[in-house]
């Protein structure tokens, strides 16, 4: 099977070409954006994802396309033309490589996208499913539904078919964002005020990803089909972090404080949105990931945070 695989210098695209170049059934080319980053076989180098990017040499010959690369979310995103910037990549970059794979015979479209096509926030016991009307509100997340939208409907009308992954917080070995500023702090021993913190999140170890991600490649069933992605079992907060401490062994300096009080505060401070993802709840429903693919995640969120934080993550 010959594979492509953009976004081969990212946080999931570095560990999915790790997987797929160690499976002798596929013959796996990479997309990155400089050649300093060169780190496997068949490397391909593109400047720059929109509309204009000629994909001809790199789509010849390939039986599958996972589009990892993106314009990724940005907290704070001051960048002028914000929404322009990420419909030129996420959108019209995404949907001119779908293209110019379906005209010359790639048979399947894996797309990473993100929860954020679904919504921001979740009522506790009532998760989003992959079949839920996606409500995007910020312009990463309204980038994604527009470039699923297109790609749903390009499967229609070229026969391709498009499989659409929508993780959320990804975390694993060397994760960025906010889970490596939390990691920060409870290494550091700050005591944090999140202790009756009452909320459900969803998380997935990137390990999972990767193997939901390589479960859609080649499954019959995945074809022109949405999955969320999830450890498939929430946490709030505080367990979060005691969890996160535990795996460190460390304890986690939390203690109370009315969530109303915290939002309050960053909100006085410019940090608003970090705070909502601490306090606000966000579950995810992986049934159908069950039913459709008979896919269930393969390690267990203690696992998954031991691989972040033990001894032998650490070296």
């Amino acid at each position: 099977m010959n594979l492509l695989l953009t976004g081969a210098n990212g946080f999931v695209g570095r560990r999915l070409a790790i997987a797929l170049e160690s499976n002798p059934d596929i013959n796996l080319t990479t997309i990155i954006r400089r050649s300093v980053e060169v780190r496997f076989n068949n490397v391909i180098v593109v400047q720059g994802i929109d509309a204009n990017t000629d994909w001809s040499e790199a789509v010849k010959g390939q039986n599958i396309i996972l589009h990892a690369a993106a314009r990724t979310h940005i907290m704070k995103d001051d960048a002028a033309n914000s929404m322009a910037k990420y419909h030129r990549i996420n959108v019209e970059g995404t949907l001119n490589l779908a293209r110019q794979a379906a005209t010359v015979g790639v048979t399947r479209f894996v797309f990473i996208s993100s929860i954020k096509v679904n919504g921001e926030t979740t009522e506790i016991g009532v998760p989003f499913t992959a079949d839920d009307i996606p409500k995007p509100i910020d312009n990463y997340g309204i980038s994604k539904w527009e470039a699923e939208q297109g790609l749903l409907q390009l499967a229609a009308d070229t026969g391709m078919e498009v499989v659409i992954i929508r993780p959320p917080m990804v975390y694993g070995p060397n994760a960025k964002g906010n889970f490596a500023k939390l990691g920060a702090l409870l290494a550091k021993g700050v005591p944090l005020p999140l202790a009756t913190v009452k909320n459900r999140r969803s998380f997935v170890a990137i390990d999972n990803l990767i193997d939901l991600i390589i479960t859609c490649i080649d499954h019959p069933k995945a074809a022109n089909q949405i999955f969320l992605a999830s450890d498939g079992h929430d946490l709030s907060t505080p367990e979060l972090l005691n969890r996160m401490a535990t795996a460190m062994g460390r304890d986690a300096k939390l203690f109370p404080l009315p969530s109303r009080l915290i939002s309050v505060a960053a909100s006085l401070v410019g940090k608003k949105d970090e705070a909502n993802r601490l306090l606000t709840s966000l579950q995810v429903d992986i049934t159908k990931n069950r039913d459709v693919l008979n896919w269930s995640p393969v390690i267990d969120v203690e696992e998954g945070l031991q691989r972040c934080f033990g001894k032998n993550e650490q070296g």
